[in-house]
């Protein structure tokens, strides 16, 4: 007799959509979690006292309107802030301000940069559809295409195009052709080559950049990057308020040892303490590396199965800092006027793309970028309630961070990158310094020690050609490599619907298992 119908490892955010979906359809499911909070990098926690951090992810992806609508994500306090973004470039120009509102953005960035950098960032937005549809980027409850279906995909030869360019070509393939003025769009150019860079081990010139572009430039309809007040951990919350609403169990402070398989299938888990908790099925929450490393013996797995497995790259070269501050960063000349209204909000400091591809080349042989790019938000001016009066959080997402072999390697890179980081926003905001009362310094292999995730890499897998589309697992693995073991899933963002806050593979999981049980949704 088992103890639960299905058991979920990890409380992320994917975890807990499908454990959802799983107790809603009548199933007895347990979900476990090896830290305090849940939701994984999609968490909202204290640092300090007081103080509440977006510890990970901080941007709500746009749903699909069929996750969305199913899981009542309408009472999640979303939001579309007036300017997404500020942000400074490399040569002293007037901040680019990303307004939500289209009619903003276009009216600004025709003022600032001219009607012919607006019709090319409109080009640019056209060309994501086809290679975003390609990859099924908004597919519910379906496979990854294969490659002759993602060919099929295009209407045109203008469309086959965009699809060739995104698989092979680096994202200055794009840029280049749509936005070609080094000087005059200098800025665009810029924001889109570190939006294209920062789930992937490339460089803005590097072939396969250009696919993360596309990612990310994808929407369903009108649906924008928003935010959650309360910050991203709300969607988590309410993820669990649903699963424990129809019967499910979650367990914090529990961490897994390894996966109990019999024969071929699934047995239940074995805790770390000794208690063994018995199901038929299993969904890991944790990429496909460490399920299939960590969680079970390497050793009885099929030879080309683990070939699969061992060509994930999961090379993270971000690093991220969080900070206490005890007011507002003020900007100087030229850039004061991010001191007016929440501009602060949200800054990015951007280096040309030639300068992120040496900070690229240069982390690969084991250097520090003198000038990072990065980003600056601080949450708390437009969300109060997530530090004290008068208090703020920051946090910091930067590239290139040399990854490191040795634990002094990564310590020394550690300390270089966060001086470097807090020395670039100092260049603008002067004050910066001195509001510092806390700083937390995280680079990548720390989210792997506190989160699972192999490298540290918050995709799973990252977001380059070899590893999408139908390179990407579903529940059951791929096509042509399922998983050799009955009864185990695989639901994380390193499935097909991921990476980022999408909810997608969480959710295909879960009706999969569904499907796959009999179950009927009660």
């Amino acid at each position: 007799m088992s103890d639960y119908d299905a058991i979920v490892i990890g409380a992320g955010h994917n975890g807990l959509t499908a454990a959802t979906v799983m107790a809603r359809g009548g199933m007895r499911v347990l979900c476990l979690e090896k830290n305090h909070f849940i939701g994984g990098m999609a968490t909202t926690t204290e640092l300090a006292r007081g103080y509440r951090f977006e510890l990970a992810g901080s941007i709500q992806f746009p749903i699909p309107n069929e996750i969305f609508e199913d899981l009542g994500f309408a009472s999640c306090p979303i939001y579309e802030p007036e300017v997404q973004s500020a942000s400074i470039g490399a040569s002293g120009e007037p901040p680019i301000l990303l307004y939500s509102d289209p009619d903003r953005l276009f009216e600004h960035l025709s003022d600032s940069l001219g009607l012919d950098a607006v019709l090319g960032m409109a080009e640019v937005a056209a060309w994501a559809e086809a290679p975003a549809r390609a990859i099924g980027r908004f597919d519910v409850r379906k496979p990854p295409k294969s490659l002759d279906e993602m060919w099929a995909s295009a209407s045109d030869e203008k469309e086959r195009q965009a699809i060739r360019t995104a698989m092979f070509g680096s994202v200055m393939d794009v840029i280049d052709r749509f936005l070609p003025d080094p000087d005059k769009h200098a800025q665009v150019r810029s924001m889109l080559a570190f939006l294209s860079v920062n789930s992937t081990y490339r460089g803005p010139y590097s072939p396969g950049s250009a696919l993360c572009l596309a990612f990310a430039l994808a929407s369903p309809g009108d649906a924008t990057m928003s935010k959650v007040r309360g910050g991203i951990g709300t969607m988590s919350e309410h993820l669990l308020g649903l699963f424990e609403q129809h019967g499910g169990e979650l367990r914090r402070h529990v961490k897994v040892s390894h996966i109990v398989t019999t024969g071929g299938r699934v047995e239940g888990v074995a805790l770390s303490d000794g208690e063994v908790v018995a199901a038929p099925v299993v969904v890991s929450n944790l990429d496909p590396t460490a399920t299939f490393t960590q969680l079970l013996d390497r050793q009885a797995l099929p030879a080309e199965f683990l070939e699969r497995i061992d060509a994930i790259d999961h090379r993270a070269a971000y690093f991220q800092m969080h900070f206490v501050l005890n007011g507002l960063p003020e900007y100087a000349s030229p850039y004061e006027g991010l001191n007016e209204g929440d501009l602060r909000n949200n800054v990015t400091f951007f280096g040309t793309p030639d300068q992120m591809q040496r900070d690229f080349e240069r982390s690969v042989r084991g250097l520090v970028p003198e000038s990072p790019s990065l980003n600056l938000s601080i949450p708390s001016l437009r969300d109060p309630g997530l530090a004290p009066p008068g208090k703020h959080v920051a946090s910091t997402f930067a590239f290139y961070s040399p990854i490191g072999a040795t634990h002094a390697e990564q310590a020394r890179f550690r300390d270089e990158m966060a001086e470097r980081i807090v020395a670039r926003i100092t260049s603008s905001a002067p004050n910066f310094p001195d509001l510092i009362e806390r700083q937390f310094n995280y680079p990548a292999y720390t989210y792997e020690r506190m989160f699972g995730c192999t490298g540290g890499d918050f995709t799973h897998g990252l977001l380059q050609p070899e590893f999408m589309g139908p390179f990407r697992p579903g529940p059951r693995g791929w096509p042509d490599a399922p998983i050799p073991i009955e009864g185990l899933y695989l639901c994380g963002a390193g499935c097909h619907g991921g990476p980022g806050v999408t909810f997608i593979p969480g959710y295909n999981c879960g009706y999969e298992v569904l499907d796959s049980a009999g179950s009927t949704r009660l």
